[in-house]
This record gives C-alpha cells, structure tokens and sequence, in this order.
C-alpha cells in the first residue's frame, strides 16, 4: 500500500469488494468445490491492471480451482465492467494470483507444534 495514491487505494478497495461479490455468486460448483475468497487486490497507477490476489479452500484443490479463475478471467472482467463503468473510464486488466499466506501461516504452526 506504501506509495500508492489514494486514488488508487479506493480503487482497489471497491474492485476488492466487486470481485469477492462476483465470485461468490458464481458458487463454489463453479469452481471444482472449492471456496474463493479475495484477499486483495494492488492496482497500477494508471488503473490499468488490476493484481488480485486470492486464497482458494480446501488446499487441495487450488491448482484445479485457480485454473477456473483464470480460464474465467474475461468473463469476471466482463462482469466488472458492468459494475465499474460509472466510476472507471477503463476497466482494469485482471491479473489473478494466489494468495498462500494462510498456507504459509499453517505451515509455521505444524513446525511449532513438533
């Protein structure tokens, strides 16, 4: 967040809120069982592209769901399009990654617990 514009800082917390609302309402069928939550999302200066990071549940099925947020990339774009067209001239690029914090934090915790 450190250096980004304000601007870009409620950008961000409004295609955040936007996307999360999208992919919820496609359902977790949609994407092989698996629960997708939008942990953030980093906006260029030029509101451009758009870096969403997300966090897929159950572990076991993030390459399989991660697949399907990809491939399903246009069409959210799409979506977001019809929900940001008031307030953004354009409509960012979405470049999805995965968000492992949460695997990383299970990870520390299987190490202190030996």
């Amino acid at each position: 967040m450190e250096g980004e514009s304000t601007r870009q800082q409620k950008v961000a917390r409004q295609l955040q809120r936007d996307l999360a609302e999208i992919i919820r309402a496609k359902g977790t069928a949609v994407f092989g069982g698996a629960m997708i939550s939008v942990t953030a999302v980093r906006i260029s200066p030029d509101l451009s592209v758009a870096k969403v990071y997300v966090s897929i549940f159950p572990s076991s099925k993030v390459k399989e769901a991660f697949a399907i947020v990809e491939a399903s990339a246009k069409s959210i774009r799409g979506e977001l399009g019809k929900r940001v067209s008031k307030q953004l001239r354009i409509v960012p690029d979405l470049n999805f990654l995965i968000d492992d914090s949460l695997d990383y934090v299970e990870h520390i915790d299987e190490l202190l617990k030996k």
